[in-house]
């Protein structure tokens, strides 16, 4: 297992021109060749426009981000003002320019680029999960990284829309909940909880994804995201803990190849709430049991990582669970993640 490295992709002379206040246009069906699609279903403004008073539930400056990991930001490229911006802002394009290698290899394995949707982007347009989305993806990814008091939450239109689109042969959902720390009432265990994962820019209270958690509702997808879990490592190493894999349930061999994903230090536990309803967790994760923690002290050795809903009944798609920084190199990526990202773009 190679270990992963961070990896930003910055700014060179010889970095393609991109261009901005563009429109989609739809890519031709090919077969063999898989659409990928992402949708971000945030609103940027109001993720940015957050009160850098307030402690809780935002994300966190590029100032801040910078004195927590300093030195690595401070070359002119991360700390200029007149080069990046320095606000809450600055630091949400850091997953931006970290999606880029992930948009990359789908794009060199199937021939077709990789738009990034988000529900409300920078300048204000407001994009619905409806039929301008779906009709020219085969797989969508949603990364479910808006803040549950910034409101996003999926329509009954939208859930309808994805419902008729898995409908379709071929497709597949993979939805990815984020973290959901700080619930307790109980400041002590938030502490703990803060304390477990280790992480100086995530606050006592951190709630994500209340739009993925209504499409999973309105999709019947009996999944909750838990708790920021830290993963384990390797011992005498900073490298993270191989995935404990059930390949007797993977018949459709996403996880062939793959034997870890990266290390995030905040990672859900993707609960199963119904165990009836034909869900198989392929991957669960150690966790670094140095570190006290209340699912910890519950009895658990390992959260659930990597789950998935297979066909049933109307919907011929696939839909899967998985956190949205395995798709990103903010925090590192090794041969494993990318053998991963090959299987989701390459799947028949």
């Amino acid at each position: 297992m190679s270990e992963a490295k961070l990896y930003v992709p910055g700014v060179g002379a010889k970095t393609p021109p991109r261009t901005y206040n563009q429109v989609h246009h739809a890519r031709k069906f090919t077969a063999g060749r898989r659409r990928v699609s992402i949708y971000v279903c945030w609103s940027f403004p109001g993720e940015a426009n957050r009160d850098i008073r307030e402690l809780d539930n935002r994300f966190s400056t590029m100032t801040e981000v910078r004195r927590v990991d300093w030195p690595f930001w401070e070359t002119p490229e991360w700390s200029d003002p007149n080069m990046f911006q320095q606000g809450i802002a600055g630091a949400l394009e850091l997953f931006f320019r970290a999606w880029v290698p992930f948009q990359e290899l789908v794009f060199d394995v199937t021939g077709h680029v990789v738009p990034v949707f988000q529900r409300v982007d920078q300048a204000g347009f407001r994009l619905p999960l409806d039929e301008r989305v779906l009709e020219d993806t085969d797989t969508l990814f949603v990364f479910g990284l808006d803040h549950l008091l910034t409101e996003q939450e999926a329509s009954a239109d939208e859930i309808d829309a994805v419902r008729r689109w898995l409908e379709r042969e071929g497709t597949c959902l993979v939805i990815g909940p984020h973290h959901d720390v700080g619930v307790s009432l109980d400041m002590k265990e938030r502490q703990m909880e803060y304390a477990h994962h280790g992480d100086a820019l995530v606050p006592r209270q951190q709630r994500f994804s209340k739009y993925t958690r209504s499409l999973m509702a309105g999709l019947g997808v009996p999944v909750e995201n838990r708790y920021g879990l830290r993963p384990g490592v390797i011992s005498g190493t900073s490298k993270i803990a191989p995935l404990t894999v059930n390949r007797d349930l993977d018949t459709r061999r996403w996880l062939e190849g793959v034997t870890n994903f990266s290390f995030h230090k905040h990672l859900p536990h993707y609960a199963v709430t119904d165990e009836k309803a034909g869900v198989k967790v392929l991957g669960t994760q150690p966790i670094d049991l140095s570190r006290p923690h209340p699912f910890i002290e519950a009895g658990n050795r390992e959260f659930n990582s990597f789950v998935w809903m297979p066909p049933g009944g109307k919907r011929a798609g696939e839909i899967l669970l998985a956190d949205s920084t395995v798709f990103s190199t903010l925090f590192g990526a090794d041969d494993s993640l990318k053998r991963f990202w090959k299987n989701l773009a390459t799947a028949s």
